[in-house]
């Protein structure tokens, strides 16, 4: 049996997809992009968009029961190579010691505003 989380995402019901799914003690987190809040502007730099992926993506984890501490990989999709150490920066923030195992690929993404989106995997310990 599995659990399945929306974020209102309009790509969601628009490509059919879960925002993250968990299936026992296992949580995917979908390819996450840095989609502003209700009435707030896009975040300006790859710093503040991996940053607000990284909100998305936890209450995400959080809705299923999991949260930074569980997540054992992430994969981040950047658009230019000059921008890895500020994301990579804002990973290390919001993922802290979990330090996942974690991979940066250089690619286009669906908007070209995004520098970045994230996938992100938990396993739950004690679930």
């Amino acid at each position: 049996m599995s659990e399945r989380v929306s974020s209102g995402s309009p790509y969601e019901s628009l490509y059919g997809f879960s925002r993250a799914v968990r299936v026992g003690n296992v949580v995917h987190v979908s390819g996450t992009a840095p989609i502003p809040a209700e009435g707030d502007a896009l975040a300006e730099t790859p710093y503040d968009q991996m940053l607000r992926c990284g909100v998305i993506a936890i209450d995400a984890l959080t809705a299923l029961g999991a949260g930074p501490g569980d997540v054992v990989r992430t994969r981040m999709f950047v658009t230019s190579a000059d921008i890895a150490d500020e994301v990579g920066r804002a990973h290390r923030k919001v993922f802290g010691d979990a330090a996942p195992a974690a991979t940066m690929v250089v690619t286009e993404l669906l908007d070209p505003g995004w520098f970045v989106e994230i996938e992100v995997e938990a396993i739950i310990e004690d679930a």
